[in-house]
């Protein structure tokens, strides 16, 4: 996996394989298939603001399966960091480890003031076509708010 610009709206998501939170490799592709993925890059396990991000997305985690979308989360976190964030705060989805920083390189996730892994979340459809982008390390809780509204206009959902 090499280094691209970052992946923007209209963009075919970049395919790629990372273990999950129980070491089983999971391939972007493969949930592609089955349903919509909102895929979130976040800084670090049981850091503040990646907890409240967390579970803002696990508190709302209903409302993603009734619009037949998938959550997952990326982090460079070990998988066995994955595996206690995940049962510490009974999150639902999964969580996939990007240990080197390949896939957040590949989807050109920058860093915040240069030093903080960044916060994107990508609403990406069944074909793999990225529908939108949301970048903002300190509104960690409205990141699953922006997908949500985003799988309501792409459903034509009335809100």
């Amino acid at each position: 996996m090499t280094t691209r610009n970052k992946v923007s709206i209209g963009d075919l998501a970049p395919d790629f394989t990372l273990p999950d939170q129980w070491g089983k490799p999971v391939r972007l592709r493969d949930v592609l298939g089955e349903k919509t993925v909102v895929l979130y890059f976040y800084p670090k396990d049981e850091t503040p603001g990646c907890t409240i991000e967390a579970r803002a997305f696990r508190d709302s985690y209903e409302q993603f399966s009734a619009k037949d979308a998938q959550v997952v989360g990326v982090s460079s976190d070990s998988v066995r960091s994955h595996r206690r964030f995940a049962q510490r705060h009974n999150l639902p989805f999964l969580l996939l480890s990007d240990r080197d920083g390949a896939v957040r390189r590949l989807y050109g996730v920058e860093k915040t003031l240069g030093l903080l892994p960044g916060r994107v979340t990508y609403v990406i459809d069944q074909t793999g076509v990225v529908r939108h982008v949301y970048s903002s390390q300190l509104r960690a809780t409205r990141h699953p708010r922006e997908a949500l509204t985003v799988l309501s206009a792409l459903r034509g959902d009335r809100s």
